[in-house]
Order: structure tokens, then sequence, then C-alpha cells
């Protein structure tokens, strides 16, 4: 039987959606266009496909547990797998990575691997459904297929793919210049690069191997040295980091002598910056989008987004405005691809609002960071059901623990207790612990952290059933 093998690329870090977009929770995990995100929509999407296998989702080490959680909310059966690339090398080392995961797991010639990323709308699932079908055609019978987006308008933000005949690609055309892009649109035979692409195993190893020769052994030997943990398989660290780093246009599409795209038209969007947002959500009578507790005084044309408070604009126009427990951001929202300077600036200067939010997520749960001074932090600690933070150790620093709801388990020292909602426990600095809920509802918990030295760097895990070592 013919199958489609789905690739999800889910390793970027979305900075043009900052605040709202971190590196540690990036857009595909954010609910930008429904009450799911955008890495579920894909998943959704693909696997109403026919003849589709459970999906492999490629991301960065980070990024692991909340993908799973993510992937588990929505009860995906079968034998999916999420690869873990230990450092980001580009979309040409994450895609023949997985192109080598399915040829060793043993899959036949006719298996067609489906390259998606993870952070893309697409309103149109019938059209995206027959134009996968086409362009799994074309992959069997030996193209390299990519997906081509009908321009709506002349985008400089987009790259460009030139249709010659039989659905060739001529060329690919980088970001251009206004006046090429009203070219292109003006010809009619260029399309958008949507970052989608079909092809069998047989057929990218043959090519990769006369384009990138370099990137595809470094990445059979990422394979070969890597290690499955359940859902898990992490390539080979030291093996993926002699990997060039080089996106799959340039180290194979624009090289290639297959390369066919399926044209179509999807209602696609990358949602590559707010105003790429802005434009696919309804808007109110005044052309608005407002999302959260938004309050809006002769305001037309805007984005206004509240995450944690009420935002209230009065007179604004063509503006972006969101709101974050530790950041707003203004602009107008033709400027919103400036962003990026933003989180740039923010990189330089060492600050940690680029990296993450105030909720911090954990495979056992999360925290948000309620107050911090220079010798005491207080946290809000939520841990899911039957899950355990690892046993551990700090140098720096003394913690009271008060539940404010469920019941905790708390290895403190020699001792095991149970502490019940209205109780307190204190950890001494170089005391064993561990929290863990054992029951059916959420624990919560307030910590007050004091000491010398707060920094999430002073941990000592002795004992992680989630496989994380060290600090």
């Amino acid at each position: 039987m013919n199958h489609i093998q789905p690739v999800i690329l889910a390793g970027g870090t979305g900075s043009r959606l900052w605040p709202l977009s971190r590196e540690i929770y990036p857009k595909q995990l954010l609910c930008l266009t429904s009450d799911l995100s955008l890495l579920q929509n894909t998943l959704r999407r693909v696997l109403a496909l026919p003849g589709v296998l459970a999906p492999l989702i490629v991301v960065g080490e980070e990024h692991r547990f909340i993908t799973k959680s993510q992937v588990d909310e929505l009860g995906i059966d079968g034998d999916y797998a999420i690869l873990l690339e230990p450092t980001g090398r580009n979309t040409a080392p994450a895609i023949s990575g997985a192109v080598e995961y399915v040829r060793r797991r043993g899959d036949g010639d006719p298996t067609v691997i489906l390259v998606l990323p993870a952070d893309h709308l697409v309103r149109d699932e019938h059209a995206f459904a027959a134009a996968v079908a086409e362009g799994a055609e074309r992959a069997r019978a030996g193209a390299m297929v990519t997906f081509g987006i009908h321009p709506r308008r002349p985008e400089t933000g987009y790259g460009y793919i030139e249709r010659g005949a039989d659905n060739r690609v001529t060329s690919f055309k980088e970001k251009p210049a206004r006046e090429d892009a009203e070219r292109y649109c003006a010809e009619g035979n260029y399309y958008w690069n949507s970052g989608m692409f079909a092809f069998t195993v047989p057929t990218f190893r043959k090519e990769m191997a006369e384009h990138a020769p370099q990137i595809l052994a470094s990445m059979d030997l990422a394979v070969a040295a890597g290690v499955r943990d359940d859902r898990f398989f992490r390539f080979g660290r030291t093996e993926m980091a002699r990997c060039p780093e080089d996106s799959i246009d340039y180290a194979l599409m624009e090289k290639t002598g297959r390369a066919e795209v399926v044209a179509a038209d999807l209602g696609w969007s990358d949602i590559g910056s707010w105003q790429a947002l802005y434009e696919v959500l309804d808007k109110d009578a005044n052309g608005n989008v407002s999302q959260g507790d938004v309050l809006l005084e002769d305001t037309r044309n805007s984005l206004v987004r509240a995450e944690d408070m009420m935002v209230a604009a009065v007179g604004l126009e063509d503006t972006l405005v969101v709101e974050t427990a530790d950041a707003v951001l203004v602009a107008p929202l033709s400027r919103s691809q400036d962003v990026k300077k933003i989180v740039a600036r923010l990189k330089r200067e060492g600050r940690d609002e680029f990296k993450t939010h105030q909720t911090v997520h954990r495979p056992w749960g999360c925290y948000s960071v309620l107050a911090i001074e220079p010798r005491y932090q207080i946290k809000r600690i939520t841990v899911n059901a039957g899950q355990k933070l690892s046993l551990q150790m700090h140098h720096h620093r003394y913690e009271h623990w008060v539940v404010v709801k469920g019941t905790a388990r708390v290895t403190n020292g020699s001792e095991e207790v149970l502490v019940y909602e209205n109780q307190s426990v204190y950890i001494p600095a170089g005391n064993r612990h561990r929290l863990e809920n054992p029951g059916v509802i959420p624990l919560e918990l307030i910590e007050v952290q004091i000491g010398s030295y707060l920094g999430e760097d002073d941990i000592v895990r002795f004992d992680d059933i989630y496989g994380r070592h060290g600090g």
C-alpha cells in the first residue's frame, strides 16, 4: 500500500510574534487562530488525509515536553515519534534526519515523505487534500515536489517559485523588491514558496547524495547514533553538531533537476508577523481584531490582544498592541516585521524576555513567577495529576511551599510527608527534596524562595522520570 509519512518541522522561534512567541514557547505552540495551537491544527489537518501514517515531529530539545503534551491532547493513535534536535542546523539536516529515520525503520520505497511546517495556516482543507494527492502522485513518479501558493498580492516577505513547462520549477526567487513582486504577480507563472515538500525516500537520498552529500552523511551518522526514549528519538549530539547548516531550498531544491511545483490556493499564510495574523483573523465593523479583555473607543483597523489584564485603547488607527504578563508591544501594524529588532536587542542586552514568559511550562506542569527581588522570589506552581518533579537539591536557596489546592507528597531529606490544602513545608538549602502530586486534580502551591542566588541553574538533579540531567 502507498503510504504518506508526514514530517512536521516544529523547531522555529517566531521572533516576529514577540511578546507572545518566545524562544522557549514559540509560535507553533500558540493558539493564534483557534482554540488549538498552530501545531495541533497542522497535525489535525494532515491526519485527516487518506493513507497517512503516524506523524514524525522534528523539534528542538527544549520544546520536547510541551510538544508531546500538545500532541497527546489530540488523542493521536499510532506510533508517532518526536525527533529531537540537540542543536538547530536549519531545515536540510532536519529533513535529512527524518528521512533516514524512516529508511532505517524499514518503510518501503512507495512511502511518500510529506514535509510540512508546523506554524502555517491553511484554511481550505479540501484544496490541501487535493494538492497533497497530486503531489504524492508526482513524488512516486520521481519528482521532488514543492507546493506553490497562488499569490494574492505582490508580497515582498515571501520567496517565489517560477513554474515552467510540465510544472517544472524553472527558478526559486528570494524575497523580491516591490517592483519584482508586482511583475511576478502580473506574469502569472510565479507562486509563493510555502515550504511544503513531497518526495520518496530513494529520490531524496539520491538527490542529496549528488547535491548535499556532507549533510546526508552527517545526518545518517546522527540517526545511527540516536537514542530512543519512549516517544522521543534524539539525534546524536556530536554527529549533528558536525553537520553543515543549510536550508532545504539552498541545499537541494534550487539545485535538483527533479523539482516540480504543485500550484494550489489553500487559504494559506505563514503567519510570519502580527500584520499577517491581522489579515487572516475576523474583524469587527471598524476593522479591528480584539482578543482577550479589550475595550476599544474610536479605534480602527488595529489589532489589540490582552493576555493578563484589561487593555483599553482610544483613538488608535492601524496600530498593534499586544500585552503579556511581563511585556507590552505597541507599534504601527505596518512596522510589525521590525519586532524582530526588539528581540535582537533583548538578546544583546541579556534580558530574559526574549526567551521565556512569566509562566514556564515543564513536563510535570508549569510555574509562574509572581514576584522577584534580589534575595527572594515567589512562584505559583501547578503539578499535573500523577506527575512529580525531580529529586533535587539547591546550594543557595531555601524554599517554603504552601499548598492552596490538592495534596502534595513531599520528600524532604529522609522524610516523606503528605501536605494538604492550607498546610506548608520548609525545604532547607542542601536538602534533597521532591514534590509529587498523588491525586487526580492539579496540585497548586505557592513557593517562596529565599537565598543569595535564585537562578534556575541552581538545581542538582539526582533522579528524574523525564530523563533530565544536571542543572
